[in-house]
C-alpha cells in the first residue's frame, strides 16, 4: 500500500476515533448528569471539570482535524499542488496556541466558580446564615427578657420605698429615679387605674410626660388580670414593660428602655435572608451547570475562531510563494533568467522577492566562472589528496574563518565518523579543541580531542599560509597510554614492596595483642583496645588500597556519602597524636557538625598524608627543653561561602625548594620516603572537586589548604552527572 494512501486511512481513522470519543463523552456526562441523585445537590467539583475537559477535548480535537481537511484542500487546489504541510502547520500551531492556555483558563475558572459556589451553598454558610438569626433572635428575646426582670425588679424594690415615704415625698422621687438610671432605664411611671376606670400617673420620671392610657393599654391589663406576671412589648425605638406593683391591686409600675429599631429588624430580615438562600441552594445546580456550558461553547468558539485564523494566514503565505515555486521550478530546469514580480508591500515577501531576483541575475552572471573555476579546483584538490593519502600524520587545512578547506584520509579518520565530510564545516563542529588551539596563536601543543568515543591525545603543530591554517598532527595517545601503564606498573611494585609485605605481620600482631593482653590490661583497657582497632582497622585500609593499585593501577573511585568532617578530621589528628606524644595539635572548628559529602575512607586518608608530612617536617627540629612539645600542628574547618576549607599548619622547616613538584610522583625529600603520599592526596582532592594549595606558615613552617565546592559535590550524592574539573594547585611563599 502506498504511503499517502497509509496516512489517508490513519487520518480517517483517527476522525473516526475522535468522533466516536465525542459522541461517547457525550452520552456518559448525561448518564453521570442524570443518575446523580438530588436535582438541585452541588455535584463535586473535580468531577465537573473533568467532565468538562473530557468533553471539551475531543471537541476540540474534532474543529482541529476539520481544519486540517480544510486546509489540505485549499492547499492541492493552490498552484503549487503540494499536500499542504504549511497549512496543516500553521492550523496545528494556532490551535494548540489556543487550545492548551484556554484548557488551563477553563479548568481554573471551572474549579474556582464551583469552589465558590460549592462553598455559599454548603451546610457551612447556611450555618453561618442560621447562626446570625439566631443571634439575632437571641439578642431580641435576651433584650425583651431583661427589661421585663429590671422592671419586676424595681417593682419589689418601689415597694419597700414606699413602705417608708409617701409617693410625693422628695425621698421616693430620689429612690424612683435612682432605680431607672441603675437599671438603664429611659423613662418609667407609677399608674394607679381608678373606680372609674380611668389611668392616671401617680409618679413618673419622663420627660415627654406621656398620658398614662398611652402607656397602660386595655390588653396589657387583660394579661395582667390574667395572671401574667409582667408584659413586655416591643416597640419602635424602645422596648415596653409593665407589671403589677402591688398584687391584686391596680397600681401598675411601667418601664420602657430606648433600642435602635434595626436590633428587632434584624430578626426578621435574617429570617427572609434564609428563605432567598434556600431558593437559590435549589437553583445552584442548574447555575453550576449553566456555567460549565458556556466554559464549553466559549472555548470552542476560540478554537474555531483560532483555526479560521490559522486557514486565512496560510492563503495569505501561499500566495506569493506559488510564484517563487515556479521560478525556482525554472531554475533548477537551467532557465537562469527566471524572475518573479517584486510586490509593492516591502515586507518579509516583498525582501524575499528581491533577494531571489537578485541571486538568479548573479547565479546567471557567475555560472560559467564557477564552473571553471570548480574544474580547475576538482584538478588541484585530486592532486593534493594523491599526496596527502600516503601521509601517516594527519594534515587539516583551514582558511581565516575557520573553515575546513582540505584532510588527508589520517586526519579523517580520528577527527570524524566514517563516511562523513567535514570539508566545508567550521572546525568548530569538528573539533572545538583544535581551533581553540589556532585561537591561541601557539604553534604546536597537545590537545586532547573525542574521536569516536574515545579521547585522544594529539601533538599538534600550526603553519600559517596565505590561505589560512595547516595542522599536522600526530596521535600519541598509545604512546602516552604505555608510559601510564609503565609508570603505574612501578607503582605497584614500589608499594606491594614497600608496603603490602609488612601489612600481614603488623594485622596479626595487633589481632594477638587484642586476644592475650585485652583481659591483662587493667589500666585503661578502653584506650588500648581502640588503639588495636584502629591498627586493625587502619592496616585492612592500607590492604585494600594496595590491592586495588596493583589491580587496576589507579586509585579505587570514591564512593560519596554525607559524612560529618569533624569526625575525619578529629580522627586523623587522633592517630598521629597517639604515636608522636612529644608533637602538639591542635584541632578548631567553626561549628562541630559541619559536613561534606565525602568518601570518608579516601578523604581520612588525605587528611592523614598531610598530618603525617607535616611530623615529618617537625621531627628533624632539635629536641626540645624538658616538658616542652617538640612541635606544633594544627587543623581548622570553617566553612566559607560555599566552600569547605581545611587548613593544616606546622611549624617544621618549612616547604622544600622544589615547591612546584612537591605532588608529581616519587618526588620525594626524605630518604624513606615514596613520594606517592601528596600525589595520592592531589588524586583524591581532584576527585572530590576540590583544589590544594601550600603556603610558607607566618613564623616558619609550613601551610596546607584543601578547599572543597560543597554545592557541587552536593549533586554527587543526588547522584547527578557533573564535570570533573580538574584540581588546581598552587605553591606561594608566605
Amino acid at each position: 500500500m502506498p504511503p499517502f494512501l497509509r496516512r489517508r486511512r490513519l487520518a480517517a481513522l483517527v476522525e473516526a476515533v475522535t468522533l466516536g470519543l465525542f459522541l461517547g463523552m457525550g452520552v456518559l456526562t448525561y448518564w453521570l448528569l442524570s443518575s446523580s441523585g438530588q436535582s438541585y445537590a452541588l455535584l463535586t467539583p473535580p468531577i465537573v471539570a473533568l467532565l468538562l475537559v473530557a468533553n471539551l477535548v475531543p471537541a476540540i480535537a474534532l474543529l482541529v482535524l476539520l481544519g486540517r481537511r480544510v486546509a489540505k484542500r485549499r492547499a492541492a487546489a493552490s498552484a503549487i499542488g503540494s499536500d499542504g504541510q504549511l497549512h496543516v502547520r500553521l492550523v496545528a500551531i494556532f490551535s494548540i496556541v489556543a487550545s492548551v492556555p484556554m484548557l488551563l483558563v477553563v479548568i481554573f475558572a471551572s474549579l474556582l466558580f464551583q469552589y465558590g459556589v460549592q462553598f455559599w451553598f454548603s451546610d457551612s454558610a447556611r450555618g453561618m446564615l442560621q447562626n446570625a438569626s439566631d443571634l439575632a433572635r437571641g439578642y431580641y428575646e435576651q433584650n425583651l427578657r431583661e427589661v421585663g426582670d429590671e422592671t419586676v425588679t424595681m417593682a419589689s424594690d418601689l415597694r419597700d420605698y414606699l413602705a417608708q415615704s409617701k409617693v410625693n415625698s422628695p425621698r421616693f422621687a430620689e429612690g424612683f429615679i435612682y432605680q431607672v438610671v441603675t437599671r438603664k432605664l429611659n423613662r418609667s411611671a407609677i399608674i394607679e387605674v381608678g373606680k372609674d376606670g380611668v389611668a392616671r400617673t401617680a409618679a413618673t420620671v419622663d420627660p415627654e410626660n406621656r398620658p398614662a392610657a398611652q402607656m397602660l393599654t386595655a390588653a396589657v391589663v387583660k394579661r395582667l388580670n390574667a395572671g401574667e406576671n409582667v408584659v413586655v412589648q416591643a416597640k419602635p425605638q424602645q422596648i415596653e414593660a409593665v407589671t403589677l406593683l402591688y398584687p391584686g391591686s391596680k397600681i401598675y409600675l411601667y418601664a420602657t428602655r430606648d433600642s435602635g429599631s434595626w436590633a428587632f429588624s434584624n430578626v426578621e430580615r435574617a429570617q427572609k435572608v434564609i428563605a432567598d438562600y434556600d431558593v437559590f441552594s435549589a437553583q445552584s445546580r442548574a447555575l453550576q451547570l449553566r456555567f460549565n456550558v458556556a466554559l464549553f461553547v466559549g472555548s470552542l468558539l476560540l478554537v474555531g475562531i483560532a483555526v479560521y485564523i490559522a486557514l486565512a494566514v496560510a492563503d495569505w503565505m501561499v500566495r506569493p510563494v506559488n510564484e517563487l515555486v515556479t521560478a525556482a521550478r525554472r531554475i533548477t530546469a537551467g532557465d537562469l533568467s527566471a524572475r518573479v514580480t517584486s510586490p509593492l508591500a516591502r515586507d518579509e515577501i516583498g525582501t524575499l522577492a528581491s533577494a531571489f531576483n537578485r541571486m538568479t541575475q548573479r547565479l546567471e552572471a557567475q555560472t560559467g566562472a564557477l564552473v571553471a573555476a570548480n574544474s580547475q579546483l576538482d584538478e588541484r584538490r585530486a592532486f593534493i589528496e594523491a599526496i596527502l593519502s600516503g601521509v601517516t600524520a594527519g594534515v587539516l587545512s583551514v582558511d581565516r574563518k575557520g573553515v575546513i578547506q582540505l584532510l588527508n584520509r589520517s586526519a579523517a579518520a580520528i577527527l570524524v565518523e566514517e563516511g562523513d565530510d567535514p570539508v566545508g564545516r567550521l572546525l568548530t563542529d569538528v573539533s572545538t579543541e583544535l581551533a581553540d588551539l589556532i585561537a591561541s596563536d601557539d604553534s604546536a601543543g597537545i590537545v586532547q580531542v573525542r574521536a569516536h568515543g574515545d579521547l585522544r591525545t594529539l601533538a599538534v603543530k600550526v603553519s600559517d599560509d596565505a590561505s589560512g591554517h595547516i595542522l599536522t598532527f600526530d596521535d600519541i595517545t598509545q604512546q602516552l597510554s604505555d608510559q601510564r601503564r609503565a609508570a603505574w606498573s612501578d607503582v605497584a611494585r614500589r608499594i606491594a614492596h614497600e608496603i603490602k609485605n609488612p601489612l600481614t605481620p603488623i594485622q596479626l600482631a595487633a589481632e594477638r595483642l587484642q586476644r592475650r593482653y585485652a583481659d591483662e590490661i587493667t589500666s585503661d583497657r578502653p584506650t588500648f583496645t581502640r588503639l588495636t582497632g584502629t591498627i586493625v582497622r587502619q592496616v585492612g585500609d592500607l590492604r585494600r588500597i594496595v590491592d586495588e593499585f596493583s589491580s587496576f593501577a589507579r586509585m579505587p573511585k570514591p564512593v560519596f556519602r554525607r559524612e560529618t568532617v569533624g569526625d575525619i578530621a578529629r580522627h586523623a589528628l587522633f592517630l598521629h597524636e597517639v604515636a608522636h606524644p612529644d608533637i602538639r595539635f591542635d584541632y578548631q572548628a567553626d561549628t562541630p557538625d559541619l559536613e561534606l559529602v565525602c568518601d570518608r575512607r579516601q578523604l581520612g586518608q588525605a587528611l592523614t598524608n598531610i598530618v603525617k608530612n607535616a611530623v615529618e617536617a617537625i621531627e628533624p627540629k632539635p629536641e626540645p627543653a624538658d616538658g616542652e612539645p617538640r612541635g606544633h600542628v594544627s587543623m581548622r574547618v570553617a566553612q566559607m561561602g560555599d566552600d569547605l576549607v581545611i587548613t593544616v599548619r606546622d611549624d617544621g622547616i618549612g616547604l622544600p625548594p622544589e615547591r612546584e613538584r612537591i605532588l608529581e610522583p616519587y618526588m620525594t625529600t626524605r630518604t624513606k620516603g615514596t613520594g606517592l603520599g601528596l600525589a595520592i592526596v592531589k588524586k583524591i582532592v581532584e576527585e572530590h572537586l576540590g583544589e590544594i594549595r601550600f603556603d610558607d606558615a607566618q613564623g616558619g613552617g609550613a601551610s596546607v589548604t584543601l578547599r572543597f565546592a560543597a554545592a557541587a559535590l552536593e549533586k554527587l550524592e543526588e547522584g547527578q552527572v557533573i564535570a570533573m574539573p580538574k584540581g588546581k594547585v598552587t605553591a606561594n611563599g608566605a
